[in-house]
């Protein structure tokens, strides 16, 4: 069973058309999605020139059975805590969300898929990394 959670990037890479990511969630079996992604999405697409049909296509990619929302709770802190502090302690922050982002894949045992190289300093998460293009 492929379980895969999509950070902001991959999602971005999928709808210009990136071969590799399509295939991966072609492939996936669950696809997870944090509110984090959604609001870096949604505030993307506010700035954007097609902000509604980016909102569409969004809600289209969400309602699929196979995708899930997963929320934010105390579980999730706790893990922000472990990765926060184990990035600091090694001297390679990155950016608050993506720790979010992170603690939500150790929460929920899946995969990050990314274009975004910082999700290897995490040592407690999986990352499966692609280039931009």
């Amino acid at each position: 069973m492929r379980r895969i959670l999509l950070d902001t990037s991959a999602y971005s890479a999928f709808k210009r058309g990136h071969d590799d990511i399509r295939t991966i969630l072609q492939e996936a079996d669950d696809i997870t999605v944090t509110p984090v992604v959604l609001g870096e999405l949604y505030a993307g697409f506010a700035r954007g020139r097609h902000r509604r049909k980016n909102e569409q296509e969004l809600r289209l990619f969400l309602s699929s059975p196979r995708v899930r929302l997963v929320n934010i709770d105390d579980e999730t802190a706790e893990r922000y805590a472990l990765v926060r502090n184990g990035l600091r302690s090694a001297g390679t922050p990155i950016r608050t969300n993506d720790v979010w982002i992170a603690a939500s894949a150790m929460q929920y045992g899946v995969v990050v898929v990314t274009t975004d190289g910082h999700y290897e300093k995490v040592a407690q998460v999986l990352v499966e990394r692609f280039p931009a293009g």
